[in-house]
């Protein structure tokens, strides 16, 4: 009987390990992120909206087609967030920190990048300052991400 609690026991943490990591990865500023992709409009539009948390050491990288302007709000988001913005090499070109939540639907402010850009790091607020990262990090990104890694 013991046995057999601690195999199930076993097997439900190793199934939650599953579900909640997808094994992709970017590292900045030394520090290394579980991260989640948003790679077509659905998952970018859809982003960290509704979310109560964002589990410390993780973060969304969101892929566009190509490098432009991009502005991102924080309709629906619960979160306060670092919204990093990355061009086509992937150098840091602009950041926002401390994004506040915003419930305020469409009324929501946007947070434009100051420079075209192709990647997007959102992260738990404070973390850019954490790192003391500037215009110019590179973003590293983890195997099979992006358009040239099968991503995107």
């Amino acid at each position: 009987m013991y046995a057999s609690r601690v195999l199930l026991a076993g097997c439900a943490l190793l199934l939650a390990g599953c579900a909640s990591g997808n094994g992709l990865w970017v590292e900045l500023g030394g520090q290394r992120y579980a991260i989640e992709v948003a790679d077509n409009d659905s998952e970018r539009a859809r982003g960290l909206m509704f979310r109560d948390e964002l589990p410390n050491g993780h973060g969304m990288l969101f892929i566009h087609e190509q490098q432009e302007p991009l502005a991102y709000w924080m309709k629906n988001t619960k979160i306060p967030l670092d919204i990093l913005y990355f061009d086509d090499t992937r150098k840091l070109v602009s950041q926002q920190r401390d994004v506040p939540p915003c419930s305020l639907g469409d009324r929501c402010p946007p947070y434009p990048s100051n420079a075209p850009a192709r990647y997007v790091l959102e992260l738990n607020a404070g973390e850019a300052a954490r790192l003391g990262i500037a215009e110019g990090a590179e973003l590293k990104l983890g195997p099979g991400i992006g358009p040239d890694n099968g991503g995107g």
